[in-house]
């Protein structure tokens, strides 16, 4: 009976061994930026071809740089598209969003996101306050539906923009990759927003930094996290912009109310939380259009959201405001 016992453990730790997981990674470029995974798993399936396919299903469904996409036909008004599941999920997704923050995140900006010239579309030169009062009656995420598969616009003109939710999103659909193949330990970030579950190959919550918004393009770090199963994205405005001969400064993220691309006070917005990283990625856009009181307001009513601002005072300093729940 001992003799079976010993043999029996034997066999055991000769399998635990066999089976150790290792630190896998994987590193690319995707949608214009680059992406970083890092994963435990002991199994020999290669990851790197079926990431690839996946990002092309994602640019084919909901990219507007590709002239053959689902969504530029869409916005070309094209209204014999059958949406797939991405497309739809996205849809579906940007328009919960969209009532969750009365309409400071709506991907219907795209009109406008190419008039100050941060899109696809030809940007219109000297565009004033009338131009803009004449494009805004093309935005708005309650002037589309969602029909049989099938987008309808109230306006032909109403032109889709994901941008602000589609990295977030490639995120979303990596992951479900992991966890299909029961891969438990993960990090999928793809440039910066990030979905993290379970453990690094030290046994500990997957650590993450937030970076200073630096205007000089340099990198410092505000300040360091673990990610307990969640999912983080940060938007700000210090990086992406463009100044005009007459030194005005446009930056990318389009105030859905006014349609200007002017600066809020809010110069950076790391959201957390434990659900998709397309959810937050969209989030941190709004607080970027709402500005860093009307964001204080929003997160006082969402404690399911973690934060950590960086705004400007009136001296320039930078200060960092974070949620109670925010644990650094």
């Amino acid at each position: 009976m001992k003799k079976i016992t010993l043999i029996a453990l034997l066999i055991s730790l000769i399998s635990c061994k066999s089976t150790k997981e290792e630190l896998k990674t994987i590193d690319g470029n995707a949608i214009g930026t680059t992406f970083s995974i890092r994963y435990l798993d002991s199994s020999s399936v290669k990851f790197e071809g079926k990431i690839d396919s996946l990002i092309s299903l994602v640019n084919k469904s909901v990219s507007t740089y590709i002239s053959s996409s689902d969504i530029s036909k869409v916005n070309k008004g094209d209204s014999t598209i059958v949406i797939d599941e991405f497309f739809k999920e996205v849809f579906l997704k940007s328009e919960r969003i969209y009532k969750d923050t009365n309409g400071d995140f709506d991907p219907t900006v795209g009109v406008l996101v190419n008039a100050w010239g941060f899109g696809p579309g030809d940007a219109i030169k000297d565009l004033d306050s009338a131009k803009v009062k004449e494009l805004l009656k093309f935005v708005g995420f309650n002037k589309v539906k969602l029909v049989n598969n099938r987008i309808q616009k109230k306006y032909p003109e109403i032109y889709f923009d994901f941008n602000s939710i589609a990295k977030g999103f490639l995120v979303d659909v990596v992951s479900r990759l992991f966890e299909n193949h029961s891969i438990k330990n993960y990090m999928v970030e793809i440039g910066g927003e990030i979905r993290a579950r379970g453990v690094n190959k030290n046994g500990e919550y997957w650590r993450i930094a937030i970076e200073n918004p630096n205007f000089d393009g340099s990198r410092s770090f505000a300040t360091t996290i673990q990610l307990k199963n969640e999912s983080m994205a940060t938007s700000g405005n210090y990086r992406k912009y463009r100044t005009t001969e007459d030194g005005m400064k446009y930056v990318h993220t389009i105030n859905t109310k006014t349609g200007f691309a002017t600066e809020s006070n809010l110069l950076s917005a790391s959201v957390i939380s434990k659900s998709d990283c397309s959810d937050v990625d969209a989030y941190a856009t709004a607080f970027m259009v709402m500005g860093l009181e009307k964001t204080k307001i929003f997160l006082n009513k969402h404690s399911e959201l973690k934060a950590y601002l960086i705004y400007a005072d009136g001296n320039g300093e930078l200060i960092m405001y974070k949620t109670p729940n925010f644990e650094s």
